[in-house]
């Protein structure tokens, strides 16, 4: 969980910095526009030096929003470079008029949290002036604002002091980088302290609500790991996997308020008795709706919809689309397993069979697409169910 919340903090992180350059894009084109009417420098060197500036910025957009690399620790140093990159070029052709831009690569690399990452960007930034130094005293009858004589005058009164303004920022930033870390790693440990503490929880209700039966939490059990293989089958990735895994168990928590009478009522029930045993959705709903975090979120959605059918004639009505789609995952789940199980009411059916009625079922009960899913992943299903058989308590 630690490392989930580790790389979601670190996506965001990323999008941030991508449109952070994104904006940084939009304003060297403007700046490109603006030196080329106020200043007397060669156009064509302008429309390179910034044009190639504007298509380093947007390699971070390219990884981070095209190619999906958002959680690699290594894109964090990519973002650096490419500050780096722009900066020493902006200093090169503009000298004086730029030298404030020295300090972008230290600012960004603050984002991160990172005080390694913070050293690097100052190392890689002081290259980048005595580079950009060198060329623009080389050059200094091509650009802007760069005055100096001789390579020591350069050197002394633009290379050092640049340099100097970079380490004493990184100093400063790497202390705040420090303490905001600590803030950081504290905050993760916390989250995850009550994620599994969240975990833990829904388990312990899901036994009891079981417990009202005759048979063990076998159940909850079993539908969580056939949630498990479509949640990989639909494609999601193994944390949300077994976020839903976790949350699955929670869905006959409503049960809770259910009287034992009702629920192991061995003949068929009354209409009004239906209507209660219906009402455990919404008790369910009732019981998760203002819990925090993602994870009792998606556990009070799978409460409140997992006796919804496709067509609409579920306990709440809701149709197709309307109905969440892990919560069209757990209807097959819920209903195979149901079908199977023996219970006071009535002997289980044969996996066979019940695959058999999944199927007949599908595009009435079930989003068909879940259906292929299941067909394509029973032998899944049915090495589970052999694992986990219920246990009657005696």
């Amino acid at each position: 969980m630690r490392e989930k919340l580790e790389r979601d903090n670190l996506r965001r992180i990323n999008l941030i910095a991508a449109k952070s350059m994104r904006l940084i894009a939009v304003i060297l084109v403007v700046a490109m526009l603006l030196c080329m009417y106020i200043s007397d420098m060669d156009a064509k060197v302008l429309l390179i030096a910034f044009s190639s500036c504007v298509v380093v910025a947007l390699i971070p957009s390219l990884i981070i929003n095209v190619l999906k690399l958002d959680t690699k620790h290594y894109t964090m140093i990519i973002v650096v470079s490419c500050v780096s990159v722009i900066a020493a070029v902006l200093i090169t052709i503009l000298g004086s008029h730029a030298y404030a831009i020295v300090l972008f690569p230290v600012i960004v690399a603050t984002l991160y949290y990172n005080q390694t990452l913070v050293l690097f960007a100052s190392l890689l930034m002081s290259g980048g002036i005595f580079a950009s130094n060198v060329v623009a005293y080389r050059h200094r009858d091509i650009f802007i604002g760069y005055p100096a004589k001789k390579i020591e005058e350069a050197m002394m009164g633009y290379v050092v002091p640049q340099i100097f303004i970079v380490f004493a920022l990184s100093v400063v930033a790497y202390f705040i980088v420090q303490r905001n870390a600590m803030m950081i790693n504290s905050a993760i440990d916390t989250q995850s302290t009550m994620s599994e503490n969240q975990k833990g929880l829904i388990f312990s209700l899901s036994e009891i609500s079981e417990s009202k039966s005759k048979f063990t939490g076998e159940h909850i059990k079993r539908v969580a790991e056939y949630m498990r293989v479509l949640g990989r089958a639909s494609g999601f990735d193994e944390e949300y996997v077994d976020m839903l895994a976790t949350a699955a168990m929670a869905h006959d928590i409503g049960k809770l308020m259910i009287s034992e009478d009702i629920l192991e009522k061995s003949g068929k029930l009354t209409d009004e008795e239906y209507q209660i045993m219906k009402s455990h959705v919404l008790y369910g709903e009732a019981l998760l709706e203002r819990c925090p975090g993602e994870l009792m979120k998606t556990a009070c959605i799978l409460a409140k919809e997992h006796h919804e059918k496709w067509d609409g004639t579920g306990y709440l009505g809701m149709k197709g689309e309307e109905i969440a789609y892990i919560s069209r995952l757990i209807s097959v789940c819920d209903v195979f397993d149901a079908l199977t199980a023996n219970r006071s009411y009535k002997k289980g059916w044969s996996l066979e069979d019940a695959h058999d009625e999944i199927v007949r079922q599908s595009g009435k009960s079930f989003d068909p697409a879940v259906v292929r899913l299941f067909i394509k992943h029973f032998d899944e299903f049915k090495e589970i169910h052999s694992k986990m058989p219920d246990k009657q308590k005696y």
